[in-house]
Order: C-alpha cells, then structure tokens, then sequence
C-alpha cells in the first residue's frame, strides 16, 4: 500500500506544473500594462479625431471586446492566457473570452441548449457578485449617508 502512495505521488510531482511566482507576476504586469497602454492610445487618437472622451473611450473598450472574442475565436486567447496569465485575463479582455468561449464550445448543442444555457457559465457568477456586492455597498452607503445628516 506504501509503495502505491509513493508512485502516485511521484507521479503527482511529474504531471505537476511548476510556476515561478515572480515571473507570473512580471508577465502579467507587463502584459496588463501594455493592454492599458494601447486602449489609452486609442482613446487619445479618438478624442484628436474630435470625438467626446467618454465616447472614445467607450469605443475603445468595444475595440478591445471585440478583439478579445476574435482572438478567443481562433484559439489565440487562449496561448496568451497561458504566458501573460492574469494581464490579459483581469482586463475586459478576459470578461469578454469568458463569455465568447462557452458561447463558441457549446455551439454545436444549438442556440438554446447550447450557447444559451451555457454562454455565462464563467461570466454568471462575477455578474451575479457583482451585483450582490454592489447592491450591498450601495445600502451600507444608504445607511452611512442616513446616519450622517
């Protein structure tokens, strides 16, 4: 029985992927960085063109969706993911890929089975949260605001 435990676990090491957390966190800096850099780029050349900031930077952010499920569409989202980890993934870019890439696998199951009851399967519980602790937020404030005039 000992010498099962010690193949399994040896096996366990071997199947394991290591992770430098310093070069995660490098990545991921650079990479978020480097998204914020180019969206406010974009916004700066929207807003010379003439346009509102508010509504070039909404374009941006369209932009950025947009890009996000072409890339999650042909498979590059994901190898990105993979070596910039949460730079591409904490940005809308990654709200984005976690709703186009259910919608895109669950196609096949058709419009209703498929990519309608799937298509929030990631995205659902941040909306929901989000929701929630807003909402929350939003009464503590009530409260606070209430007991301060």
């Amino acid at each position: 029985m000992e010498a099962r435990k010690d193949q399994y676990e040896a096996y366990v090491k071997s199947v394991t992927p290591v992770h430098s957390t310093w070069k995660n966190v490098l990545m991921a800096g650079i990479s978020g960085g480097l998204i914020c850099l180019a969206a406010q780029i974009s916004t700066n050349c929207l807003v010379q063109t003439g346009m509102e900031e508010k509504v070039a930077a909404l374009w941006t952010m369209l932009g950025l969706i947009l890009l996000s499920v072409i890339l999650t569409g042909a498979n590059v989202f994901q190898r990105l993911a993979r070596v910039f980890g949460a730079g591409v993934l904490v940005p809308i870019t990654g709200f984005a890929n976690s709703v186009a890439s259910p919608a895109l696998e669950y196609k096949a199951e058709g419009q209703v089975f498929g990519v309608g009851c799937k298509i929030f399967t990631i995205a659902g519980p941040v909306i929901l949260y989000g929701i929630l602790s807003s909402w929350g937020l939003g009464v503590v404030y009530w409260g606070w605001m209430m007991l301060t005039q």
